[in-house]
Order: structure tokens, then C-alpha cells, then sequence
């Protein structure tokens, strides 16, 4: 015990001592390449659906997209709100609090799953229709998605628990289960549709398959590696007190991923008024591309977490403050580049999911044209980020909800009555621009009271 205090102890003083750029490096590096591994899962699959079987298929994948959104809100909410909660307790030496706060999680996901789960079966059907699937996507959709939603509880425990052993100050540790779940994805794709050729079916059974092998790094992980929320299974129990935090905290996390739904849910509608099957697909892709190129911007975000959490714990504001400048010029850089690509390359990105030649053609101007504020979207990430990670969930879920509910819904609504399709596509570049002045207006008032509070402690 005296060792494993020993280790947790020199992990705690690196976070609050040493050079936030090298620790944002060290952390940021990590859960980057977590987060595009983990946002690879749907880009694998879409690929595979769509050289193997078609572009029909993609819609269906389109179509499920709002319940895979759900799922994974759900995971968030569980992993952001506890992860806040255990950075902070470490931060402030209150080991017992963050061993509380895992075993409270991993309970919450276990009823949360077997709610949604449930649901989900119950109303399948009705949702899917719901959603906007057509007589010919109907099927597609619902293979895929019988197959999935079982797999919830293994999937929800994978990916909330990777944000456990980022909170605990081990970011490398975290990507060895998702880098276990992407190549064990790409081998069962292959085996189930390309080998055995199962289409849609085979690529839900190859996702299923390699969460589980994921949670099952993850249970060795925690066993084996001298983790501390081994210690956590010696008093393992429900925590009122924590489950309100968790949950307040992660709940924009999930509110995001239900507005995402939503708004999925109206645009399959409103392109298929507009447009047709081929402008699902192109969404369906569209928001995969968007996904991947943001995840490396949520890595660095999270590795920010972090450190913020770690050190407002510890009251330690002005390396608060540096961590959010420096995270901002990083997550600028990248987003530039990646700005840069997509405006540059966009044909030969879309020829990556699909050989439709008509589909590539109707997907560049929307590649483009949603993507246009790429650049300043790091600091509506940044902001949602910073205010989970000090535990001040109601200025989080104004930013995480401003995008999709304030600005979005009425842009996508109002637009395509005077520019049709074309008013789609460009209601998400304008709604980004408001969300980014909203949130840099609430990240000033938040640096300003950093300031206060300093001056009051000296």
C-alpha cells in the first residue's frame, strides 16, 4: 500500500508542478490518438459498408446514428462527471472521495444500459421510421442496429472507463484499449464481410466483438497494473451525494449527444424533402469526416481536462489559465491544418468511403461548406471542457447546447425556405459562429473571476 501511495503521490506533484506545455504534450499526445481511435470505430465501419455492400447501406448507418449518439452521450456523461470529480479529489489529496466516485460510475452505467437497452428494443422499429429511414434503408438500419445495442453495457463500460484512467493521471494507459478495440474492428470486419459475407450484420458483429476485447484490457488493466481503483472494489457501493455530481456534471455531455441526435433526425428529414437518398449518405459521411477531424481536437481537450481539474483542486489558477492558452494555440494549429485539407482534398476524401461517382459529386460542396468556421471550433471545445472540468455544469451546458438548440434548429429551418438544400448545408458553418463568440465570452468571465480569486488568496 505504501508503494502504490508513493506512486500516486509523485503523479499528483508532476501534474501540479511540472511545465504545463510539457505536460499538455504528454497527455495530450495520449488521449489524441485515443480519440481518433476511438472515433475510427464508426469511420471503419462506414468504409466497409460501403465498399462491400452500398450507398444505401451508409444511410442506414445514417439512420442509427441518433441511438449511437445516445449511447455513447450516455457513456460521456458518466466518464466527464466522474472523471471531473476524481482529477479534482486527486488535485486536493482526497484519494477515498475519488475511489467513491468510480465505484458510483460504474454502478450509474449498469442501470443507465439496461434502461436504454430496454427501450431500445421496445420501440425499434418506431424510432428507426422516427428517424427518417425510407422502405429501402429500413432493413439496413435495423441489422446493424439489433446487433449493437446489446453491446451497449460492454461498450458504455470501455469507453467511460478510459476517461477513469485519464483522470487518474495515466493518458498512455487509455489508449491501449481503444488501439485493442480499432484493430480487433478491423480484423472481425474483415472476417464477417469480407470472408464470410454477412454485410451490415458482419460489421455490428465485428464492433461488438472488439469492445469486448477492449473492456477486457481495461478489467486486467485495473487488476493488474497497481491502478488505484483496484482499492476502490474493497468498499464498493452506491454514493448518493456522488451520483448528483456525476451526473450534473457530465449531463452537457449527453445533452450534446441528444441535441446531435436531434439534429440528425431533422436533417435525414429535410434532405429527403429537398434532396434525396444520395444527400443522407453524404450527411451520413459528412458528420463521420467532421467526427474524425474534431476527435484530435477533443484529444488535446482532454488532456487539458485534466490538468485544470488537477490544478483548481489544488487552487493553482495561473497554471489554469496557461493550460487554457495553451491548449488554444495548439487545437488552432491543428484545426487550420486540417481546415486546409478538407477545402483542398475534397473529392479525394470522399472517394475513401465510397466509388459512387454521384455521391462524391453531391458531397463536396456540403464537405466544404459545413466545415468553413474549423478553425474556431477549438474554443467551443475548449470552453465546454474547461467548465466540466471545475465542476461549473451549468456555463458547460450552455455552451455544449448553443450550437445545436439556440442557433442550429431555427437555422436549418428557416434557411432552405429561401435557398433550399444549399440553406442546409451552410446553417452549420453559421451556427458555429455564434456558439464561438457565446463561448468566448463565458471563458473571459471565467479567466476574470481566476483573476479574483487569486487576488483574495494572496
Amino acid at each position: 500500500m505504501v508503494e502504490e501511495l508513493s506512486k500516486y503521490d509523485i503523479k499528483r506533484n508532476e501534474i501540479l508542478t511540472k511545465s504545463i506545455p510539457k505536460l499538455l504534450i504528454r497527455f495530450s499526445l495520449a488521449t489524441t490518438i485515443g480519440t481518433i481511435v476511438s472515433a475510427l470505430y464508426n469511420i471503419v465501419d462506414t468504409i466497409f459498408v460501403g465498399k462491400a455492400v452500398n450507398s444505401i447501406a451508409i444511410a442506414g448507418l445514417s439512420i442509427v446514428l441518433p441511438i449511437q449518439l445516445i449511447m455513447l452521450g450516455i457513456a460521456n456523461m458518466v466518464g466527464v462527471g466522474a472523471a471531473s470529480v476524481i482529477s479534482r479529489s486527486l488535485g486536493s489529496n482526497d484519494k477515498r472521495n475519488a475511489l467513491d466516485a468510480f465505484a458510483t460510475a460504474i454502478i450509474i452505467n449498469l442501470i443507465f444500459n439496461i434502461i436504454f437497452i430496454i427501450c431500445g428494443f421496445i420501440f425499434l422499429d418506431k424510432l428507426l421510421i422516427l428517424f427518417g429511414a425510407s422502405k429501402n434503408i429500413l432493413p439496413y438500419a435495423r441489422d446493424y442496429i439489433k446487433i449493437i445495442l446489446p453491446g451497449f453495457i460492454i461498450f458504455s463500460f470501455s469507453l467511460s472507463s478510459v476517461s477513469f484512467i485519464r483522470a487518474e493521471g495515466y493518458p498512455r494507459a487509455a489508449i491501449y484499449p481503444m488501439l485493442i478495440g480499432l484493430l480487433s474492428n478491423i480484423i472481425f470486419n474483415t472476417l464477417f464481410v469480407f470472408i464470410i459475407p454477412l454485410g451490415v450484420k458482419g460489421v455490428a458483429y465485428g464492433t461488438v466483438i472488439s469492445q469486448f476485447l477492449s473492456s477486457l484490457y481495461i478489467i486486467c488493466y485495473i487488476f493488474l497494473s497497481g491502478s488505484i481503483y483496484k482499492g476502490a472494489f474493497k468498499r464498493f457501493y452506491f454514493k448518493f451525494s456522488l451520483f448528483k455530481e456525476i451526473i450534473f456534471i457530465g449531463f452537457p455531455s449527453l445533452i450534446g449527444n441528444i441535441a446531435g441526435g436531434i439534429i440528425i433526425i431533422i436533417f435525414n428529414k429535410l434532405l429527403f424533402h429537398y434532396g434525396n437518398e444520395l444527400y443522407v449518405a453524404t450527411m451520413g459521411i459528412g458528420l463521420r469526416i467532421m467526427s474524425l477531424i474534431q476527435l484530435p481536437l477533443i484529444g488535446f481537450v482532454q488532456g487539458f481536462t485534466t490538468i485544470a481539474s488537477f490544478n483548481y483542486g489544488a487552487n493553482q489558477f495561473l497554471r489554469v489559465k496557461k493550460a487554457i492558452i495553451t491548449v488554444f494555440l495548439w487545437t488552432f494549429g491543428l484545426s487550420t491544418l486540417e481546415f486546409l485539407i478538407i477545402m483542398i482534398f475534397p473529392g479525394f476524401i470522399m472517394r475513401l468511403f465510397s466509388n459512387d461517382p454521384k455521391l462524391i459529386e453531391v458531397s463536396i460542396y456540403p464537405l466544404r461548406a459545413v466545415n468553413l468556421f474549423l478553425p474556431l471550433i477549438c474554443i467551443q471545445l475548449i470552453g465546454a471542457s474547461l467548465f466540466q472540468a471545475i465542476g461549473k455544469a451549468i456555463s458547460s451546458l450552455i455552451i455544449s447546447i448553443s450550437r445545436q438548440f439556440l442557433f442550429l434548429i431555427p437555422l436549418i429551418f428557416i434557411l432552405p425556405l429561401f435557398l433550399g438544400i444549399h440553406g442546409i448545408w451552410i446553417s452549420l458553418p453559421i451556427a458555429d459562429f455564434m456558439s464561438i463568440i457565446l463561448s468566448i465570452v463565458l471563458i473571459y468571465k471565467q479567466v476574470l473571476l481566476f483573476n479574483k480569486t487569486e487576488l483574495e488568496l494572496t
